[in-house]
């Protein structure tokens, strides 16, 4: 919730990454968290809106939604691209302006900014993406990796 999601999104998306199938049906999400299944399908929109979570079918049709370590990736990029779109979109405004105005200084800094963070973002994602698929480090206190230490 304190990244911007509503608590009942946050709560359906904390359900998935805590699931150890990293994927469960609406029926078991209403199940789990004791909701509706309407408010699971709102929670769901949103997460699939924001690239957060995936659906399949299974054999019996049944739709489970997934969360993957790839969806993180994912998520980075288009967040890397909607800051591109932004400086694009301000780019414009200081076209329609004109340079010299103090709007158009403003839009062209505010152009530059998140160009700067969206590539930030689009590197520091392609850095780090091997940490998705890596094996986790095991604590020196639990060498079997048991949970126990």
């Amino acid at each position: 919730m304190q990244s911007g999601l509503p608590r009942m999104t946050a709560r359906v998306l904390t359900c998935l990454l805590t699931t150890d199938a990293g994927s469960l049906t609406a029926a078991e999400l209403v199940q789990r968290l004791e909701i509706s299944p309407a408010s699971v399908s709102k929670a769901v929109a949103f997460l699939e809106a924001q690239g957060l979570i995936g659906r399949e079918r299974d054999e019996r049709r049944r739709e489970h939604y997934t969360v993957d370590n790839g969806v993180w990736y994912d998520a980075m990029i288009a967040s890397a691209r909607n800051n591109t779109q932004f400086a694009e979109m301000a780019r414009r405004g200081v076209d329609l302006l004109g340079p010299g105005s103090p709007a158009a200084a403003r839009l062209e800094n505010v152009a530059r900014f998140m160009e700067f963070v969206g590539e930030s973002i689009a590197r520091a994602a392609e850095q780090a993406r091997e940490v998705l698929y890596s094996e986790p480090p095991r604590d020196a206190a639990d060498p079997a990796g048991t949970g126990r230490a």
